[in-house]
């Protein structure tokens, strides 16, 4: 018996120290909120005070804009995801983004509910805040997931929706970004939170980019230091543990609001078969397609994918 214990005694010190090994080579303390701001929150950027949370956000073009543009983001990202885009619409057109609870800058919700309910109130206290009383509504992935419910939810705030490779339907992934993965095994996602290697997140960016040649070191940085955000890392893992309702999709054919359809013909995580069916259901769309791209057009095809939005919203 003695040996057996002294095995199992080795075995244990051995598994501390590569855990610890592991920890030294890739963990990561939280980067303080005022140096992330002083990198990702400079001016056009503002803060605001939502249910306990300072949200980030920023309100660009002209005031004079009735009908602003608002955009919102997917899982794991923030309000630079739509940079390019805005850098252009904002000539013409007020647009308004927000990093999402959770992401970014903005942090935690304080209670942890990460559920689309909540997703939803938060959306309609920000509106209520900034006196948005009619907008074009527009999200990539879970920020389309929100767009889509919110619409149902305040249809008469809705002038049009634009839907960038959204969540809604049930449906199973080609493929789905490492961070995704390891963010849900039952060990592993309470690990996630202290070692969070940076390759992971350089490999989840290029999985959801068809061309990753078009994923640079500057983008990778932006993912990684806003995820180590205080709080960010644990709502990561949190999100992704919320059950989602299975019937709820069947709602989508109620929206009458003229909706524009934008998709990546290489997405792996929300497949092109999703676009059709909300093509289907959705009483005025425009289905349009990009070809050799991925799950997020506005960033690996700003330019391409930026014609077709401003070609809906002129109408």
């Amino acid at each position: 018996m003695r040996p057996l214990k002294n095995i199992i005694k080795l075995l244990l010190v051995l598994l501390a120290g590569l855990f610890l090994l592991v920890l030294v080579i890739f963990g990561h303390r939280d980067i303080p909120l005022e140096d992330l701001k002083a990198k990702y929150g400079q001016p056009p950027s503002g803060f605001i005070s939502i249910n306990g949370m300072q949200v980030h956000y920023r309100d660009e073009g002209p005031v004079t804009d009735s009908i602003p543009l608002v955009l919102i983001h997917g899982t794991g990202s923030s309000l630079h995801t739509f940079n390019a885009w805005t850098n252009k619409l904002k000539e013409t057109r007020r647009v308004i983004r927000m990093d999402l609870p959770g992401y970014g800058l903005t942090g935690p919700f304080p209670n942890r509910d990460y559920s689309m309910a909540h997703y939803l109130e938060f959306l309609a206290a920000f509106m209520k805040a900034l006196s948005i009383k009619y907008c074009v509504l527009g999200g990539n992935s879970l920020g389309g997931g929100i767009a889509w419910r919110y619409t149902l939810q305040h249809p008469n705030t809705v002038h049009q929706l634009i839907l960038i490779d959204a969540s809604g339907y049930p449906t199973a992934s080609m493929s789905r970004p490492l961070a995704f993965q390891l963010a849900e095994l039952p060990i592993i996602k309470n690990i996630f939170t202290i070692v969070t290697p940076k390759f992971v997140a350089r490999s989840s960016v290029e999985n959801v980019y068809a061309d990753p040649s078009l994923v640079s070191d500057s983008l990778v940085d932006r993912y990684f230091e806003l995820t180590l955000r205080a709080g960010n890392r644990q709502a990561f893992a949190d999100r992704l543990a919320v059950e989602h309702d299975p019937e709820d999709h069947k709602d989508i054919v109620t929206i009458s609001q003229p909706t524009l359809i934008l998709w990546g013909d290489k997405d792996a995580l929300i497949p092109l078969e999703m676009a059709h069916r909300f093509h289907e259901d959705l009483r005025q769309s425009t289905l349009i397609v990009l070809k050799e791209v991925g799950h997020v057009p506005m960033e690996e095809q700003p330019f391409e994918s930026l014609k077709a939005v401003r070609a809906f919203i002129n109408r």
